[in-house]
């Protein structure tokens, strides 16, 4: 491999990115997208769910509980006096649910019986069970104020993301989706463009090597992958309040193991593919769908049936996302890192070793 060689490729593959939108925007507009819909418009915080409060009875303490219920940060309480006002919004999907306070309240709570009654949407059942929990748990604190019952009570804390706001826990999932489409989509879409018009054909005739080919091709969008996570995790650091507590040489350092597969597979693709429409369907439905699923990103792995948890084993984007929540959440874990780099690196090893021998037979076809 001639030093002079690799970098004239690298130049001229540079000026190709330079010159060419799509990267641009793939690049660097992308990621701003992402980051402010997954930062702002996607949340599983729960907050402010219409809830109706039904109240049966004017006695002072039934009207206590009902104003506990809108003091909270949860709910945002349509009073009613009458179940008949509440149920056709229930129906609609105005309300996720109503509390029931009943006209005999007082002597339940005499008694020690049931007190109230919580109605949910069943339609969506993790609203519902959040419902009827947090009500629940204000019908517990109102009594244990007032001191009517002594129950246990739970002294929570929660490491590492204390106001438990699900931005801190997205948005660096958000940078490895990003990644992934720059790394993956990217390269797929711009070699599979080069097999298209046939300019790669003339270059496989040429006296340059493959590996040096490879490179040439992957050294410019490799450098410009970094660019885009230090864009991304300063937004992330600026703009949406989530802390990096690990060192950016971390950072970039799990970034650049994890280009290493993103863009190993965009070859392979490409390779394969040797058109752009086709190049882009398998990226996306290779990488990005994977990527979404199947890392940990929205949906829990330890979740997932035993078959589906084993393959998100060769899906690189969950190693990076873990190492991702390590450095912005926790700091430098280098005995989770280093797990995660190994894997990342062995990934990105065999798709190179496929791109490579991919790349030599279309050469001799």
């Amino acid at each position: 491999m001639r030093s002079r060689r690799l970098f004239a490729l690298i130049k001229k593959e540079s000026l190709q990115m330079i010159r060419d939108p799509s990267a641009i925007l793939i690049a660097f507009v992308l990621p701003v997208v992402l980051l402010f819909l997954f930062a702002y418009a996607v949340s599983l915080d729960i907050r402010q769910l219409h809830l109706g409060v039904v109240l049966q009875t004017d006695s002072a303490k039934a009207q206590s509980l009902a104003a506990e219920f809108s003091g909270t940060s949860y709910f945002q309480v349509l009073p009613a006096r009458h179940r008949d006002e509440v149920t056709p919004l229930l129906v609609s999907g105005e309300l996720k649910g109503y509390v029931l306070i009943p006209p005999d309240f007082d002597h339940r709570l005499a008694r020690g019986e049931s007190l109230i009654q919580v109605v949910t949407d069943g339609t969506q059942p993790n609203t519902a069970n959040f419902v009827a929990g947090y009500a629940r748990g204000v019908l517990v604190d109102w009594l244990a104020d007032r001191g009517l019952r002594s129950p246990i009570k739970l002294d929570a804390r929660f490491w590492f993301n204390p106001e438990v706001e699900t931005r801190k826990f997205l948005v660096p999932g958000a940078i490895a989706i990003i990644m992934t489409m720059i790394g993956t989509l990217l390269t797929a879409l711009v070699v599979a463009r080069e097999w298209e018009r046939g300019t790669m054909e003339a270059l496989l005739s040429t006296p340059v090597r493959i590996p040096e080919i490879l490179l040439g091709k992957l050294l410019p969008y490799f450098g410009l992958g970094l660019i885009a996570t230090l864009g991304s995790t300063l937004l992330a650091i600026h703009i949406f309040d989530v802390p990096l507590r690990g060192g950016w040489g971390t950072l970039l350092l799990v970034s650049a193991c994890f280009l290493v597969p993103a863009l190993g597979q965009g070859l392979v693709i490409s390779a394969l593919a040797k058109n752009q429409f086709i190049a882009a369907q398998a990226a996306l439905f290779s990488g990005f769908l994977p990527a979404f699923l199947l890392s940990g990103f929205l949906f829990e792995i330890d979740a997932m049936p035993a078959p589906i948890r084993l393959l998100t084993h060769i899906v690189p984007a969950r190693y990076f996302i873990e190492s991702l929540h390590s450095v912005f959440l926790v700091g430098d874990v280098w005995p989770l890192l280093i797990k995660d780099i190994l894997a990342m690196l062995a990934i990105g090893a065999v798709m190179f070793a496929i791109a490579r021998a991919k790349t030599r037979k279309s050469l001799e076809s």
